[in-house]
C-alpha cells in the first residue's frame, strides 16, 4: 500500500509523507495546479478501518467501495457510457447515501442530493430545473419518488433493500482493485455536485461545485479543524446541504476517519452517543460533533430536562466531553450567545462558529486553538480572501477592508479612508478555490454574483472589529438590515440579545414601514410555557441591553415562527 502511495507523490504535497507515515492520516489533497484526488479513492489508504457506522451495521472503507463499484457499474450501463449527466438522489441517513455518492462519481455523472422532508411540488422543481437523466431512491422512498418520476418522464433506479446487509458483509480480497472511477484529470476538469440555495430571496438556484471545488473545500477544513483518522464524528445533519455533506461527511471520509451516522436529529440520542452510552465494544467515543443552533437549543432542553437536578451526572457529563471530545462545531444559522454560555456551563465547550454558504462552502472561521468569542465568525480560512465593501448606486464595489489567509498567515488591510472607524460594516465579498463554478442554466444570475475582479458577492453585510480582529455577520442585506431614524440596525443582533431573555423561547426582529423613522423595530415572540410579556416589559428589560434605537416599538406574541430548514427565518413573510 505504501508502495501505491509513493507512486502518486507526484501528486500530491511533499510534506504528505511525513505525516501519512507519523500520523496515519490521509494523503493531502492535491494543490490546484495538480490532479484532483475524489475522496472515494482514497479509500484504498483505509480499507480495512470502519468508516461509517448506522443504524443496521458498521462498514469498512473497502467494503463501501465495492458496494459503490457495483452500482456505478449498473449506472454507466443505464448511461450507456456518457458522462457528466446530472443524477437526482434520495437516500436515508445511513451507508446507501454514500455509496449512491460514490456510484455516481465513479460513473462520472454529477451528483444531485434531494431531501425527503422537501414537499412533492418543490422535488418537481428541482427535476425540472435540473433536468435529470436518472432518479436513484431507497425503498423508503419509492412512493414518493415513483409519482415525481413519472410525472417528470425520469427512469428511476430502486435501490435493492440488501444493500446495506450486503455492504456490511462484503469479503474483501488483501489485493483489491482500487481502479475504480474515472483518470484523475477527468475529475480535475468536471462538475460532481448540484446543490439547491435555500430559496429565501427567489427561486433555489442549482449550486454547481466542480471536484476541484470540493478539494479546497475540503483541504482547508482539514488544515483549519485539525482532522485526523482517529477522529469520530456524530452525525445528525441533513444530507442535501454542504453543512452535512462536506463538512461532516466528505471531510472524516478523505481523511479517513469514523461517522457515526443517525437516521435523524433526536436530542435523547445524541445524548447517549456522546457519553458513549450506545458504543459497541470496540468503539472509540465520538470526539466531533457539528451542529445548527437549533439543535444546541434541544441538547439544552433535554439536559435540563433529564440531568440538571443531578450534580453528579452533571459533573460526569462534563468531564467526560471535555475530556473525550475535541470539536464542537455551530453553523447555518447565527449562534446565539446565550446558546454559546449554556453549553459551554454544560460541556466545557467553547462552540466553535463558522460562516459559510452553498456557493462558497466555508469561508471564515473562529480559532480551533485559542480563544473563539460568541457571536463572531473568526477569520478567513486558509486559501481564502475576503473583503468589506461599500456599494454605490450602480452598485460598483469600493473595498474598505480585506483581509486574507495565506498558508495561515492573516493579514488586513483597512483602506485609508475608513482606518480611523471603530468597526469598518460592509458586504462581504469572497474569493477562493472552494467558491462553486455557477448557477445551473443561469448565465445572467451567475454573472451579477461575481464583482470584476472575481469576487463572489454574498449579500451579506458584515463588520469587521478592529479590537477582537475577528468578523461578525449583521445579516442578509435585504432582510436582516433594518433602516430606523438614520440607524442602519442588524436583526440578527437585536434577536441575539432578545434571546437572553428567560422568558422568550424563539424571536424574528424585523422592519415594519414608518413614515417617520423609515422602519421601526418589531419583535415576533415564541414565549416559554406560561410566561407573559408587554411591549413595556420587554422595553423595561432592553434598557441596559440595547441601545434606544434598537429597541423593538412594536411586540407580536406568536405561537410558531415559520422557518425554513435549519432555523433560517422567513422575514418576508411578516
Amino acid at each position: 500500500m505504501l508502495i501505491k502511495y509513493l507512486k502518486r507523490i507526484k501528486k500530491t504535497q511533499i510534506t504528505g509523507i511525513y505525516r501519512y507515515v507519523q500520523t496515519q492520516i490521509s494523503p493531502p489533497l492535491p494543490n490546484n495546479s495538480e490532479d484532483i484526488v475524489p475522496c472515494f479513492k482514497q479509500a484504498e489508504y483505509f480499507m480495512n478501518k470502519v468508516a461509517l457506522r448506522d443504524a443496521a451495521g458498521t462498514y469498512s472503507y473497502a467494503n463501501i467501495y465495492l458496494s459503490a463499484r457495483e452500482l456505478a457499474e449498473e449506472i454507466t450501463q443505464k448511461m450507456m457510457g456518457r458522462t457528466n449527466e446530472r443524477i437526482l438522489f434520495m437516500c436515508p441517513n445511513n451507508v446507501n447515501y454514500v455509496i449512491s455518492l460514490w456510484a455516481i462519481w465513479m460513473s462520472g455523472q454529477i451528483a444531485v442530493p434531494l431531501s425527503p422532508l422537501h414537499p412533492q411540488n418543490l422535488l418537481l422543481y428541482y427535476i425540472n430545473d435540473a433536468l435529470p437523466q436518472m432518479l436513484i431512491t431507497s425503498s423508503k422512498f419509492q412512493d414518493l419518488t415513483h409519482k415525481v418520476a413519472k410525472n417528470t418522464n425520469t427512469p428511476l433506479l430502486v435501490l435493492d433493500d440488501n444493500m446495506q446487509v450486503n455492504c456490511a458483509q462484503k469479503i474483501v480480497q488483501k489485493e483489491l482493485d482500487f481502479e475504480a472511477g474515472m483518470p484523475d484529470h477527468f475529475y480535475t476538469k468536471n462538475d460532481a455536485l448540484i446543490l439547491y440555495t435555500s430559496g429565501t430571496t427567489g427561486n433555489p438556484k442549482g449550486v454547481v461545485l466542480s471536484h476541484r471545488n470540493l478539494c479546497s473545500q475540503i483541504n482547508m477544513l482539514l488544515n483549519a479543524w485539525k482532522w485526523s483518522s482517529s477522529d469520530v464524528i456524530l452525525h445528525t445533519l441533513p444530507l442535501n446541504h454542504v453543512h452535512g455533506i462536506v463538512n461532516a461527511l466528505l471531510c472524516p471520509l478523505t481523511v479517513g476517519a469514523k461517522t457515526v451516522m443517525l437516521p435523524k436529529f433526536d436530542a435523547n440520542s445524541v445524548w447517549t452517543y456522546l457519553l458513549g452510552i450506545q458504543s459497541q465494544p470496540d468503539d472509540r467515543k465520538i470526539n466531533v460533533y457539528m451542529a445548527v443552533p437549533t439543535i444546541y437549543c434541544k441538547l439544552i432542553e433535554e439536559y435540563e430536562k433529564v440531568f440538571s437536578h443531578n450534580d453528579k451526572m452533571k459533573d460526569h457529563i462534563k468531564n467526560v466531553l471535555k475530556s473525550k471530545v475535541r470539536l464542537m462545531v455551530s453553523g447555518s444559522a447565527p449562534l446565539p450567545e446565550s446558546i454559546f454560555a449554556k453549553w459551554s456551563e454544560i460541556t466545557g465547550h467553547d462552540l466553535l462558529e463558522r460562516y459559510g454558504m452553498t456557493e462558497i462552502g466555508m469561508c471564515l472561521s473562529n480559532p480551533y486553538e485559542t480563544k473563539r468569542e460568541p457571536g463572531y465568525v473568526g477569520k478567513p480560512l486558509p486559501g481564502v480572501s475576503v473583503k468589506i465593501a461599500q456599494k454605490d448606486i450602480s452598485n460598483n464595489y469600493s473595498t474598505l477592508l480585506r483581509s486574507s489567509n495565506i498558508d495561515g498567515r492573516v493579514a488586513v488591510d483597512i483602506d485609508k479612508s475608513v482606518r480611523d472607524t471603530e468597526n469598518p460594516t460592509g458586504h462581504l465579498l469572497v474569493k477562493s478555490d472552494g467558491i462553486f463554478k455557477e448557477y445551473f442554466n443561469r448565465m445572467e444570475a451567475t454573472k451579477k454574483s461575481f464583482t470584476d475582479d472575481n469576487y463572489f458577492i454574498t449579500g451579506d453585510i458584515c463588520q469587521y472589529d478592529t479590537i477582537k480582529r475577528s468578523f461578525k455577520i449583521l445579516g442578509r442585506e435585504s432582510v436582516d438590515i433594518i433602516k430606523s431614524g438614520g440607524y442602519k440596525l442588524s436583526a440578527l443582533q437585536i434577536e441575539t440579545q432578545l434571546l437572553n431573555n428567560k422568558d422568550i423561547k424563539e424571536c424574528a426582529v424585523v422592519g415594519i414601514p414608518d413614515e417617520k423613522w423609515g422602519q421601526k423595530v418589531a419583535a415576533i415572540v415564541v414565549l416559554n410555557k406560561d410566561k407573559t410579556m408587554t411591549l413595556e416589559s420587554l422595553k423595561s428589560w432592553s434598557l441596559n441591553k440595547l441601545p434606544k434605537y434598537s429597541t423593538p416599538s412594536v411586540l407580536r406574541i406568536v405561537e410558531s415562527i415559520p422557518k425554513i430548514q435549519w432555523e433560517k427565518l422567513i422575514r418576508k413573510n411578516w
